[in-house]
């Protein structure tokens, strides 16, 4: 059965107070739509912690540093609604721009120290969006527990950190990538490459791995990049805006994984811009 669609906060507040009366928990994920397996796994997630699931979809004008990106990202409301239909969700947010930035919103939320590098490099203003528009969506949907994709690694960092400082009763739960049988971490994006150049995008998880077996075996970092990136631009990527080995929490660039790491990577692939990380044990 498809879940209520609501668009106003004061509709949301209303079933929440139930939920709280009845001493029931509540998650949402948080969502700008155009779902796919990696979204439901976090749908899953959240059930199996939860009483009561929400999920939002908003695409996030206010994340966007490209106006063209805006205006070509996939909106799938219907579609999405059918895909949460088998799942035991009990309210779809889809808010309407005025609920969430009404007329005269002047508040920005910023975090520093982790924004500053990768995407936050590569997208000025893009944090600042995804915090302010997660603290709103928090606090309008009063959930215990909030879930994200991994994929999004620093974007997960930085949510866990806005919400711990301005004391938001939530706790922030990443779960495991979802990928393609290639390897491609799916996302929304991926619906606007052809399928000849899906098979190609997956080459940049193949060279993260192989860039994370060689950090294993001790090889130097610089050489394992100049490899990957050739491989890539073989592979008819275009720019390679990052691909960086970072401590694992405090996002600091490190030459080795002598501490918990991540190897973080974005690249485009046919004007699409695709990102991807994954764990790199300490060694």
């Amino acid at each position: 059965m498809t879940a209520p669609i609501l668009r106003q906060l004061a509709d949301l507040r209303a079933r929440h107070a139930e939920w709280i009366r009845a001493g029931e928990t509540v998650a949402v994920v948080p969502t700008m739509g155009a779902l796919h397996a990696g979204h439901l796994s976090l749908v899953e997630a959240a059930q199996a912690a939860c009483d009561r699931v929400i999920v939002t979809i908003f695409v996030n004008p206010r994340q966007f540093n490209n106006p063209e990106d805006l205006a070509n990202y996939p909106r799938t409301e219907h579609e999405d609604a059918e895909k949460l239909a088998d799942y035991r969700v009990d309210v779809i947010y889809v808010p309407d721009p005025d609920q969430i930035y009404p007329e005269g919103y002047a508040t920005n939320v910023s975090v520093s120290g982790l924004t500053e590098v990768m995407e936050g490099e590569f997208r000025p203003g893009h944090f600042d969006g995804v915090a302010t528009v997660c603290a709103k969506l928090f606090l309008q949907t009063g959930a215990h527990k909030a879930y994200f994709g991994q994929k999004d690694y620093q974007q997960l960092m930085l949510v866990r950190r806005m919400a711990r400082d301005l004391d938001i009763p939530i706790e922030v739960i990443g779960c495991p990538t979802v990928r393609e049988a290639s390897g491609l971490a799916m996302s929304s994006r991926n619906l606007r490459l052809s399928e000849e150049a899906l098979t190609r995008a997956a080459t940049l998880h193949r060279q993260m791995q192989a860039m994370v077996a060689g950090l294993k075996a001790g090889e130097d970092i610089v050489a394992l990049e100049q490899t990957a990136r050739a491989a890539l631009d073989a592979a008819g990527f275009g720019e390679v805006e990052y691909l960086d080995l970072r401590d694992a929490v405090t996002l600091e660039r490190l030459a080795r994984p002598t501490r918990p790491a991540r190897l973080l990577a974005a690249a485009w692939m046919d004007g699409i811009r695709l990102i991807d990380n994954i764990d790199v044990p300490a060694v």
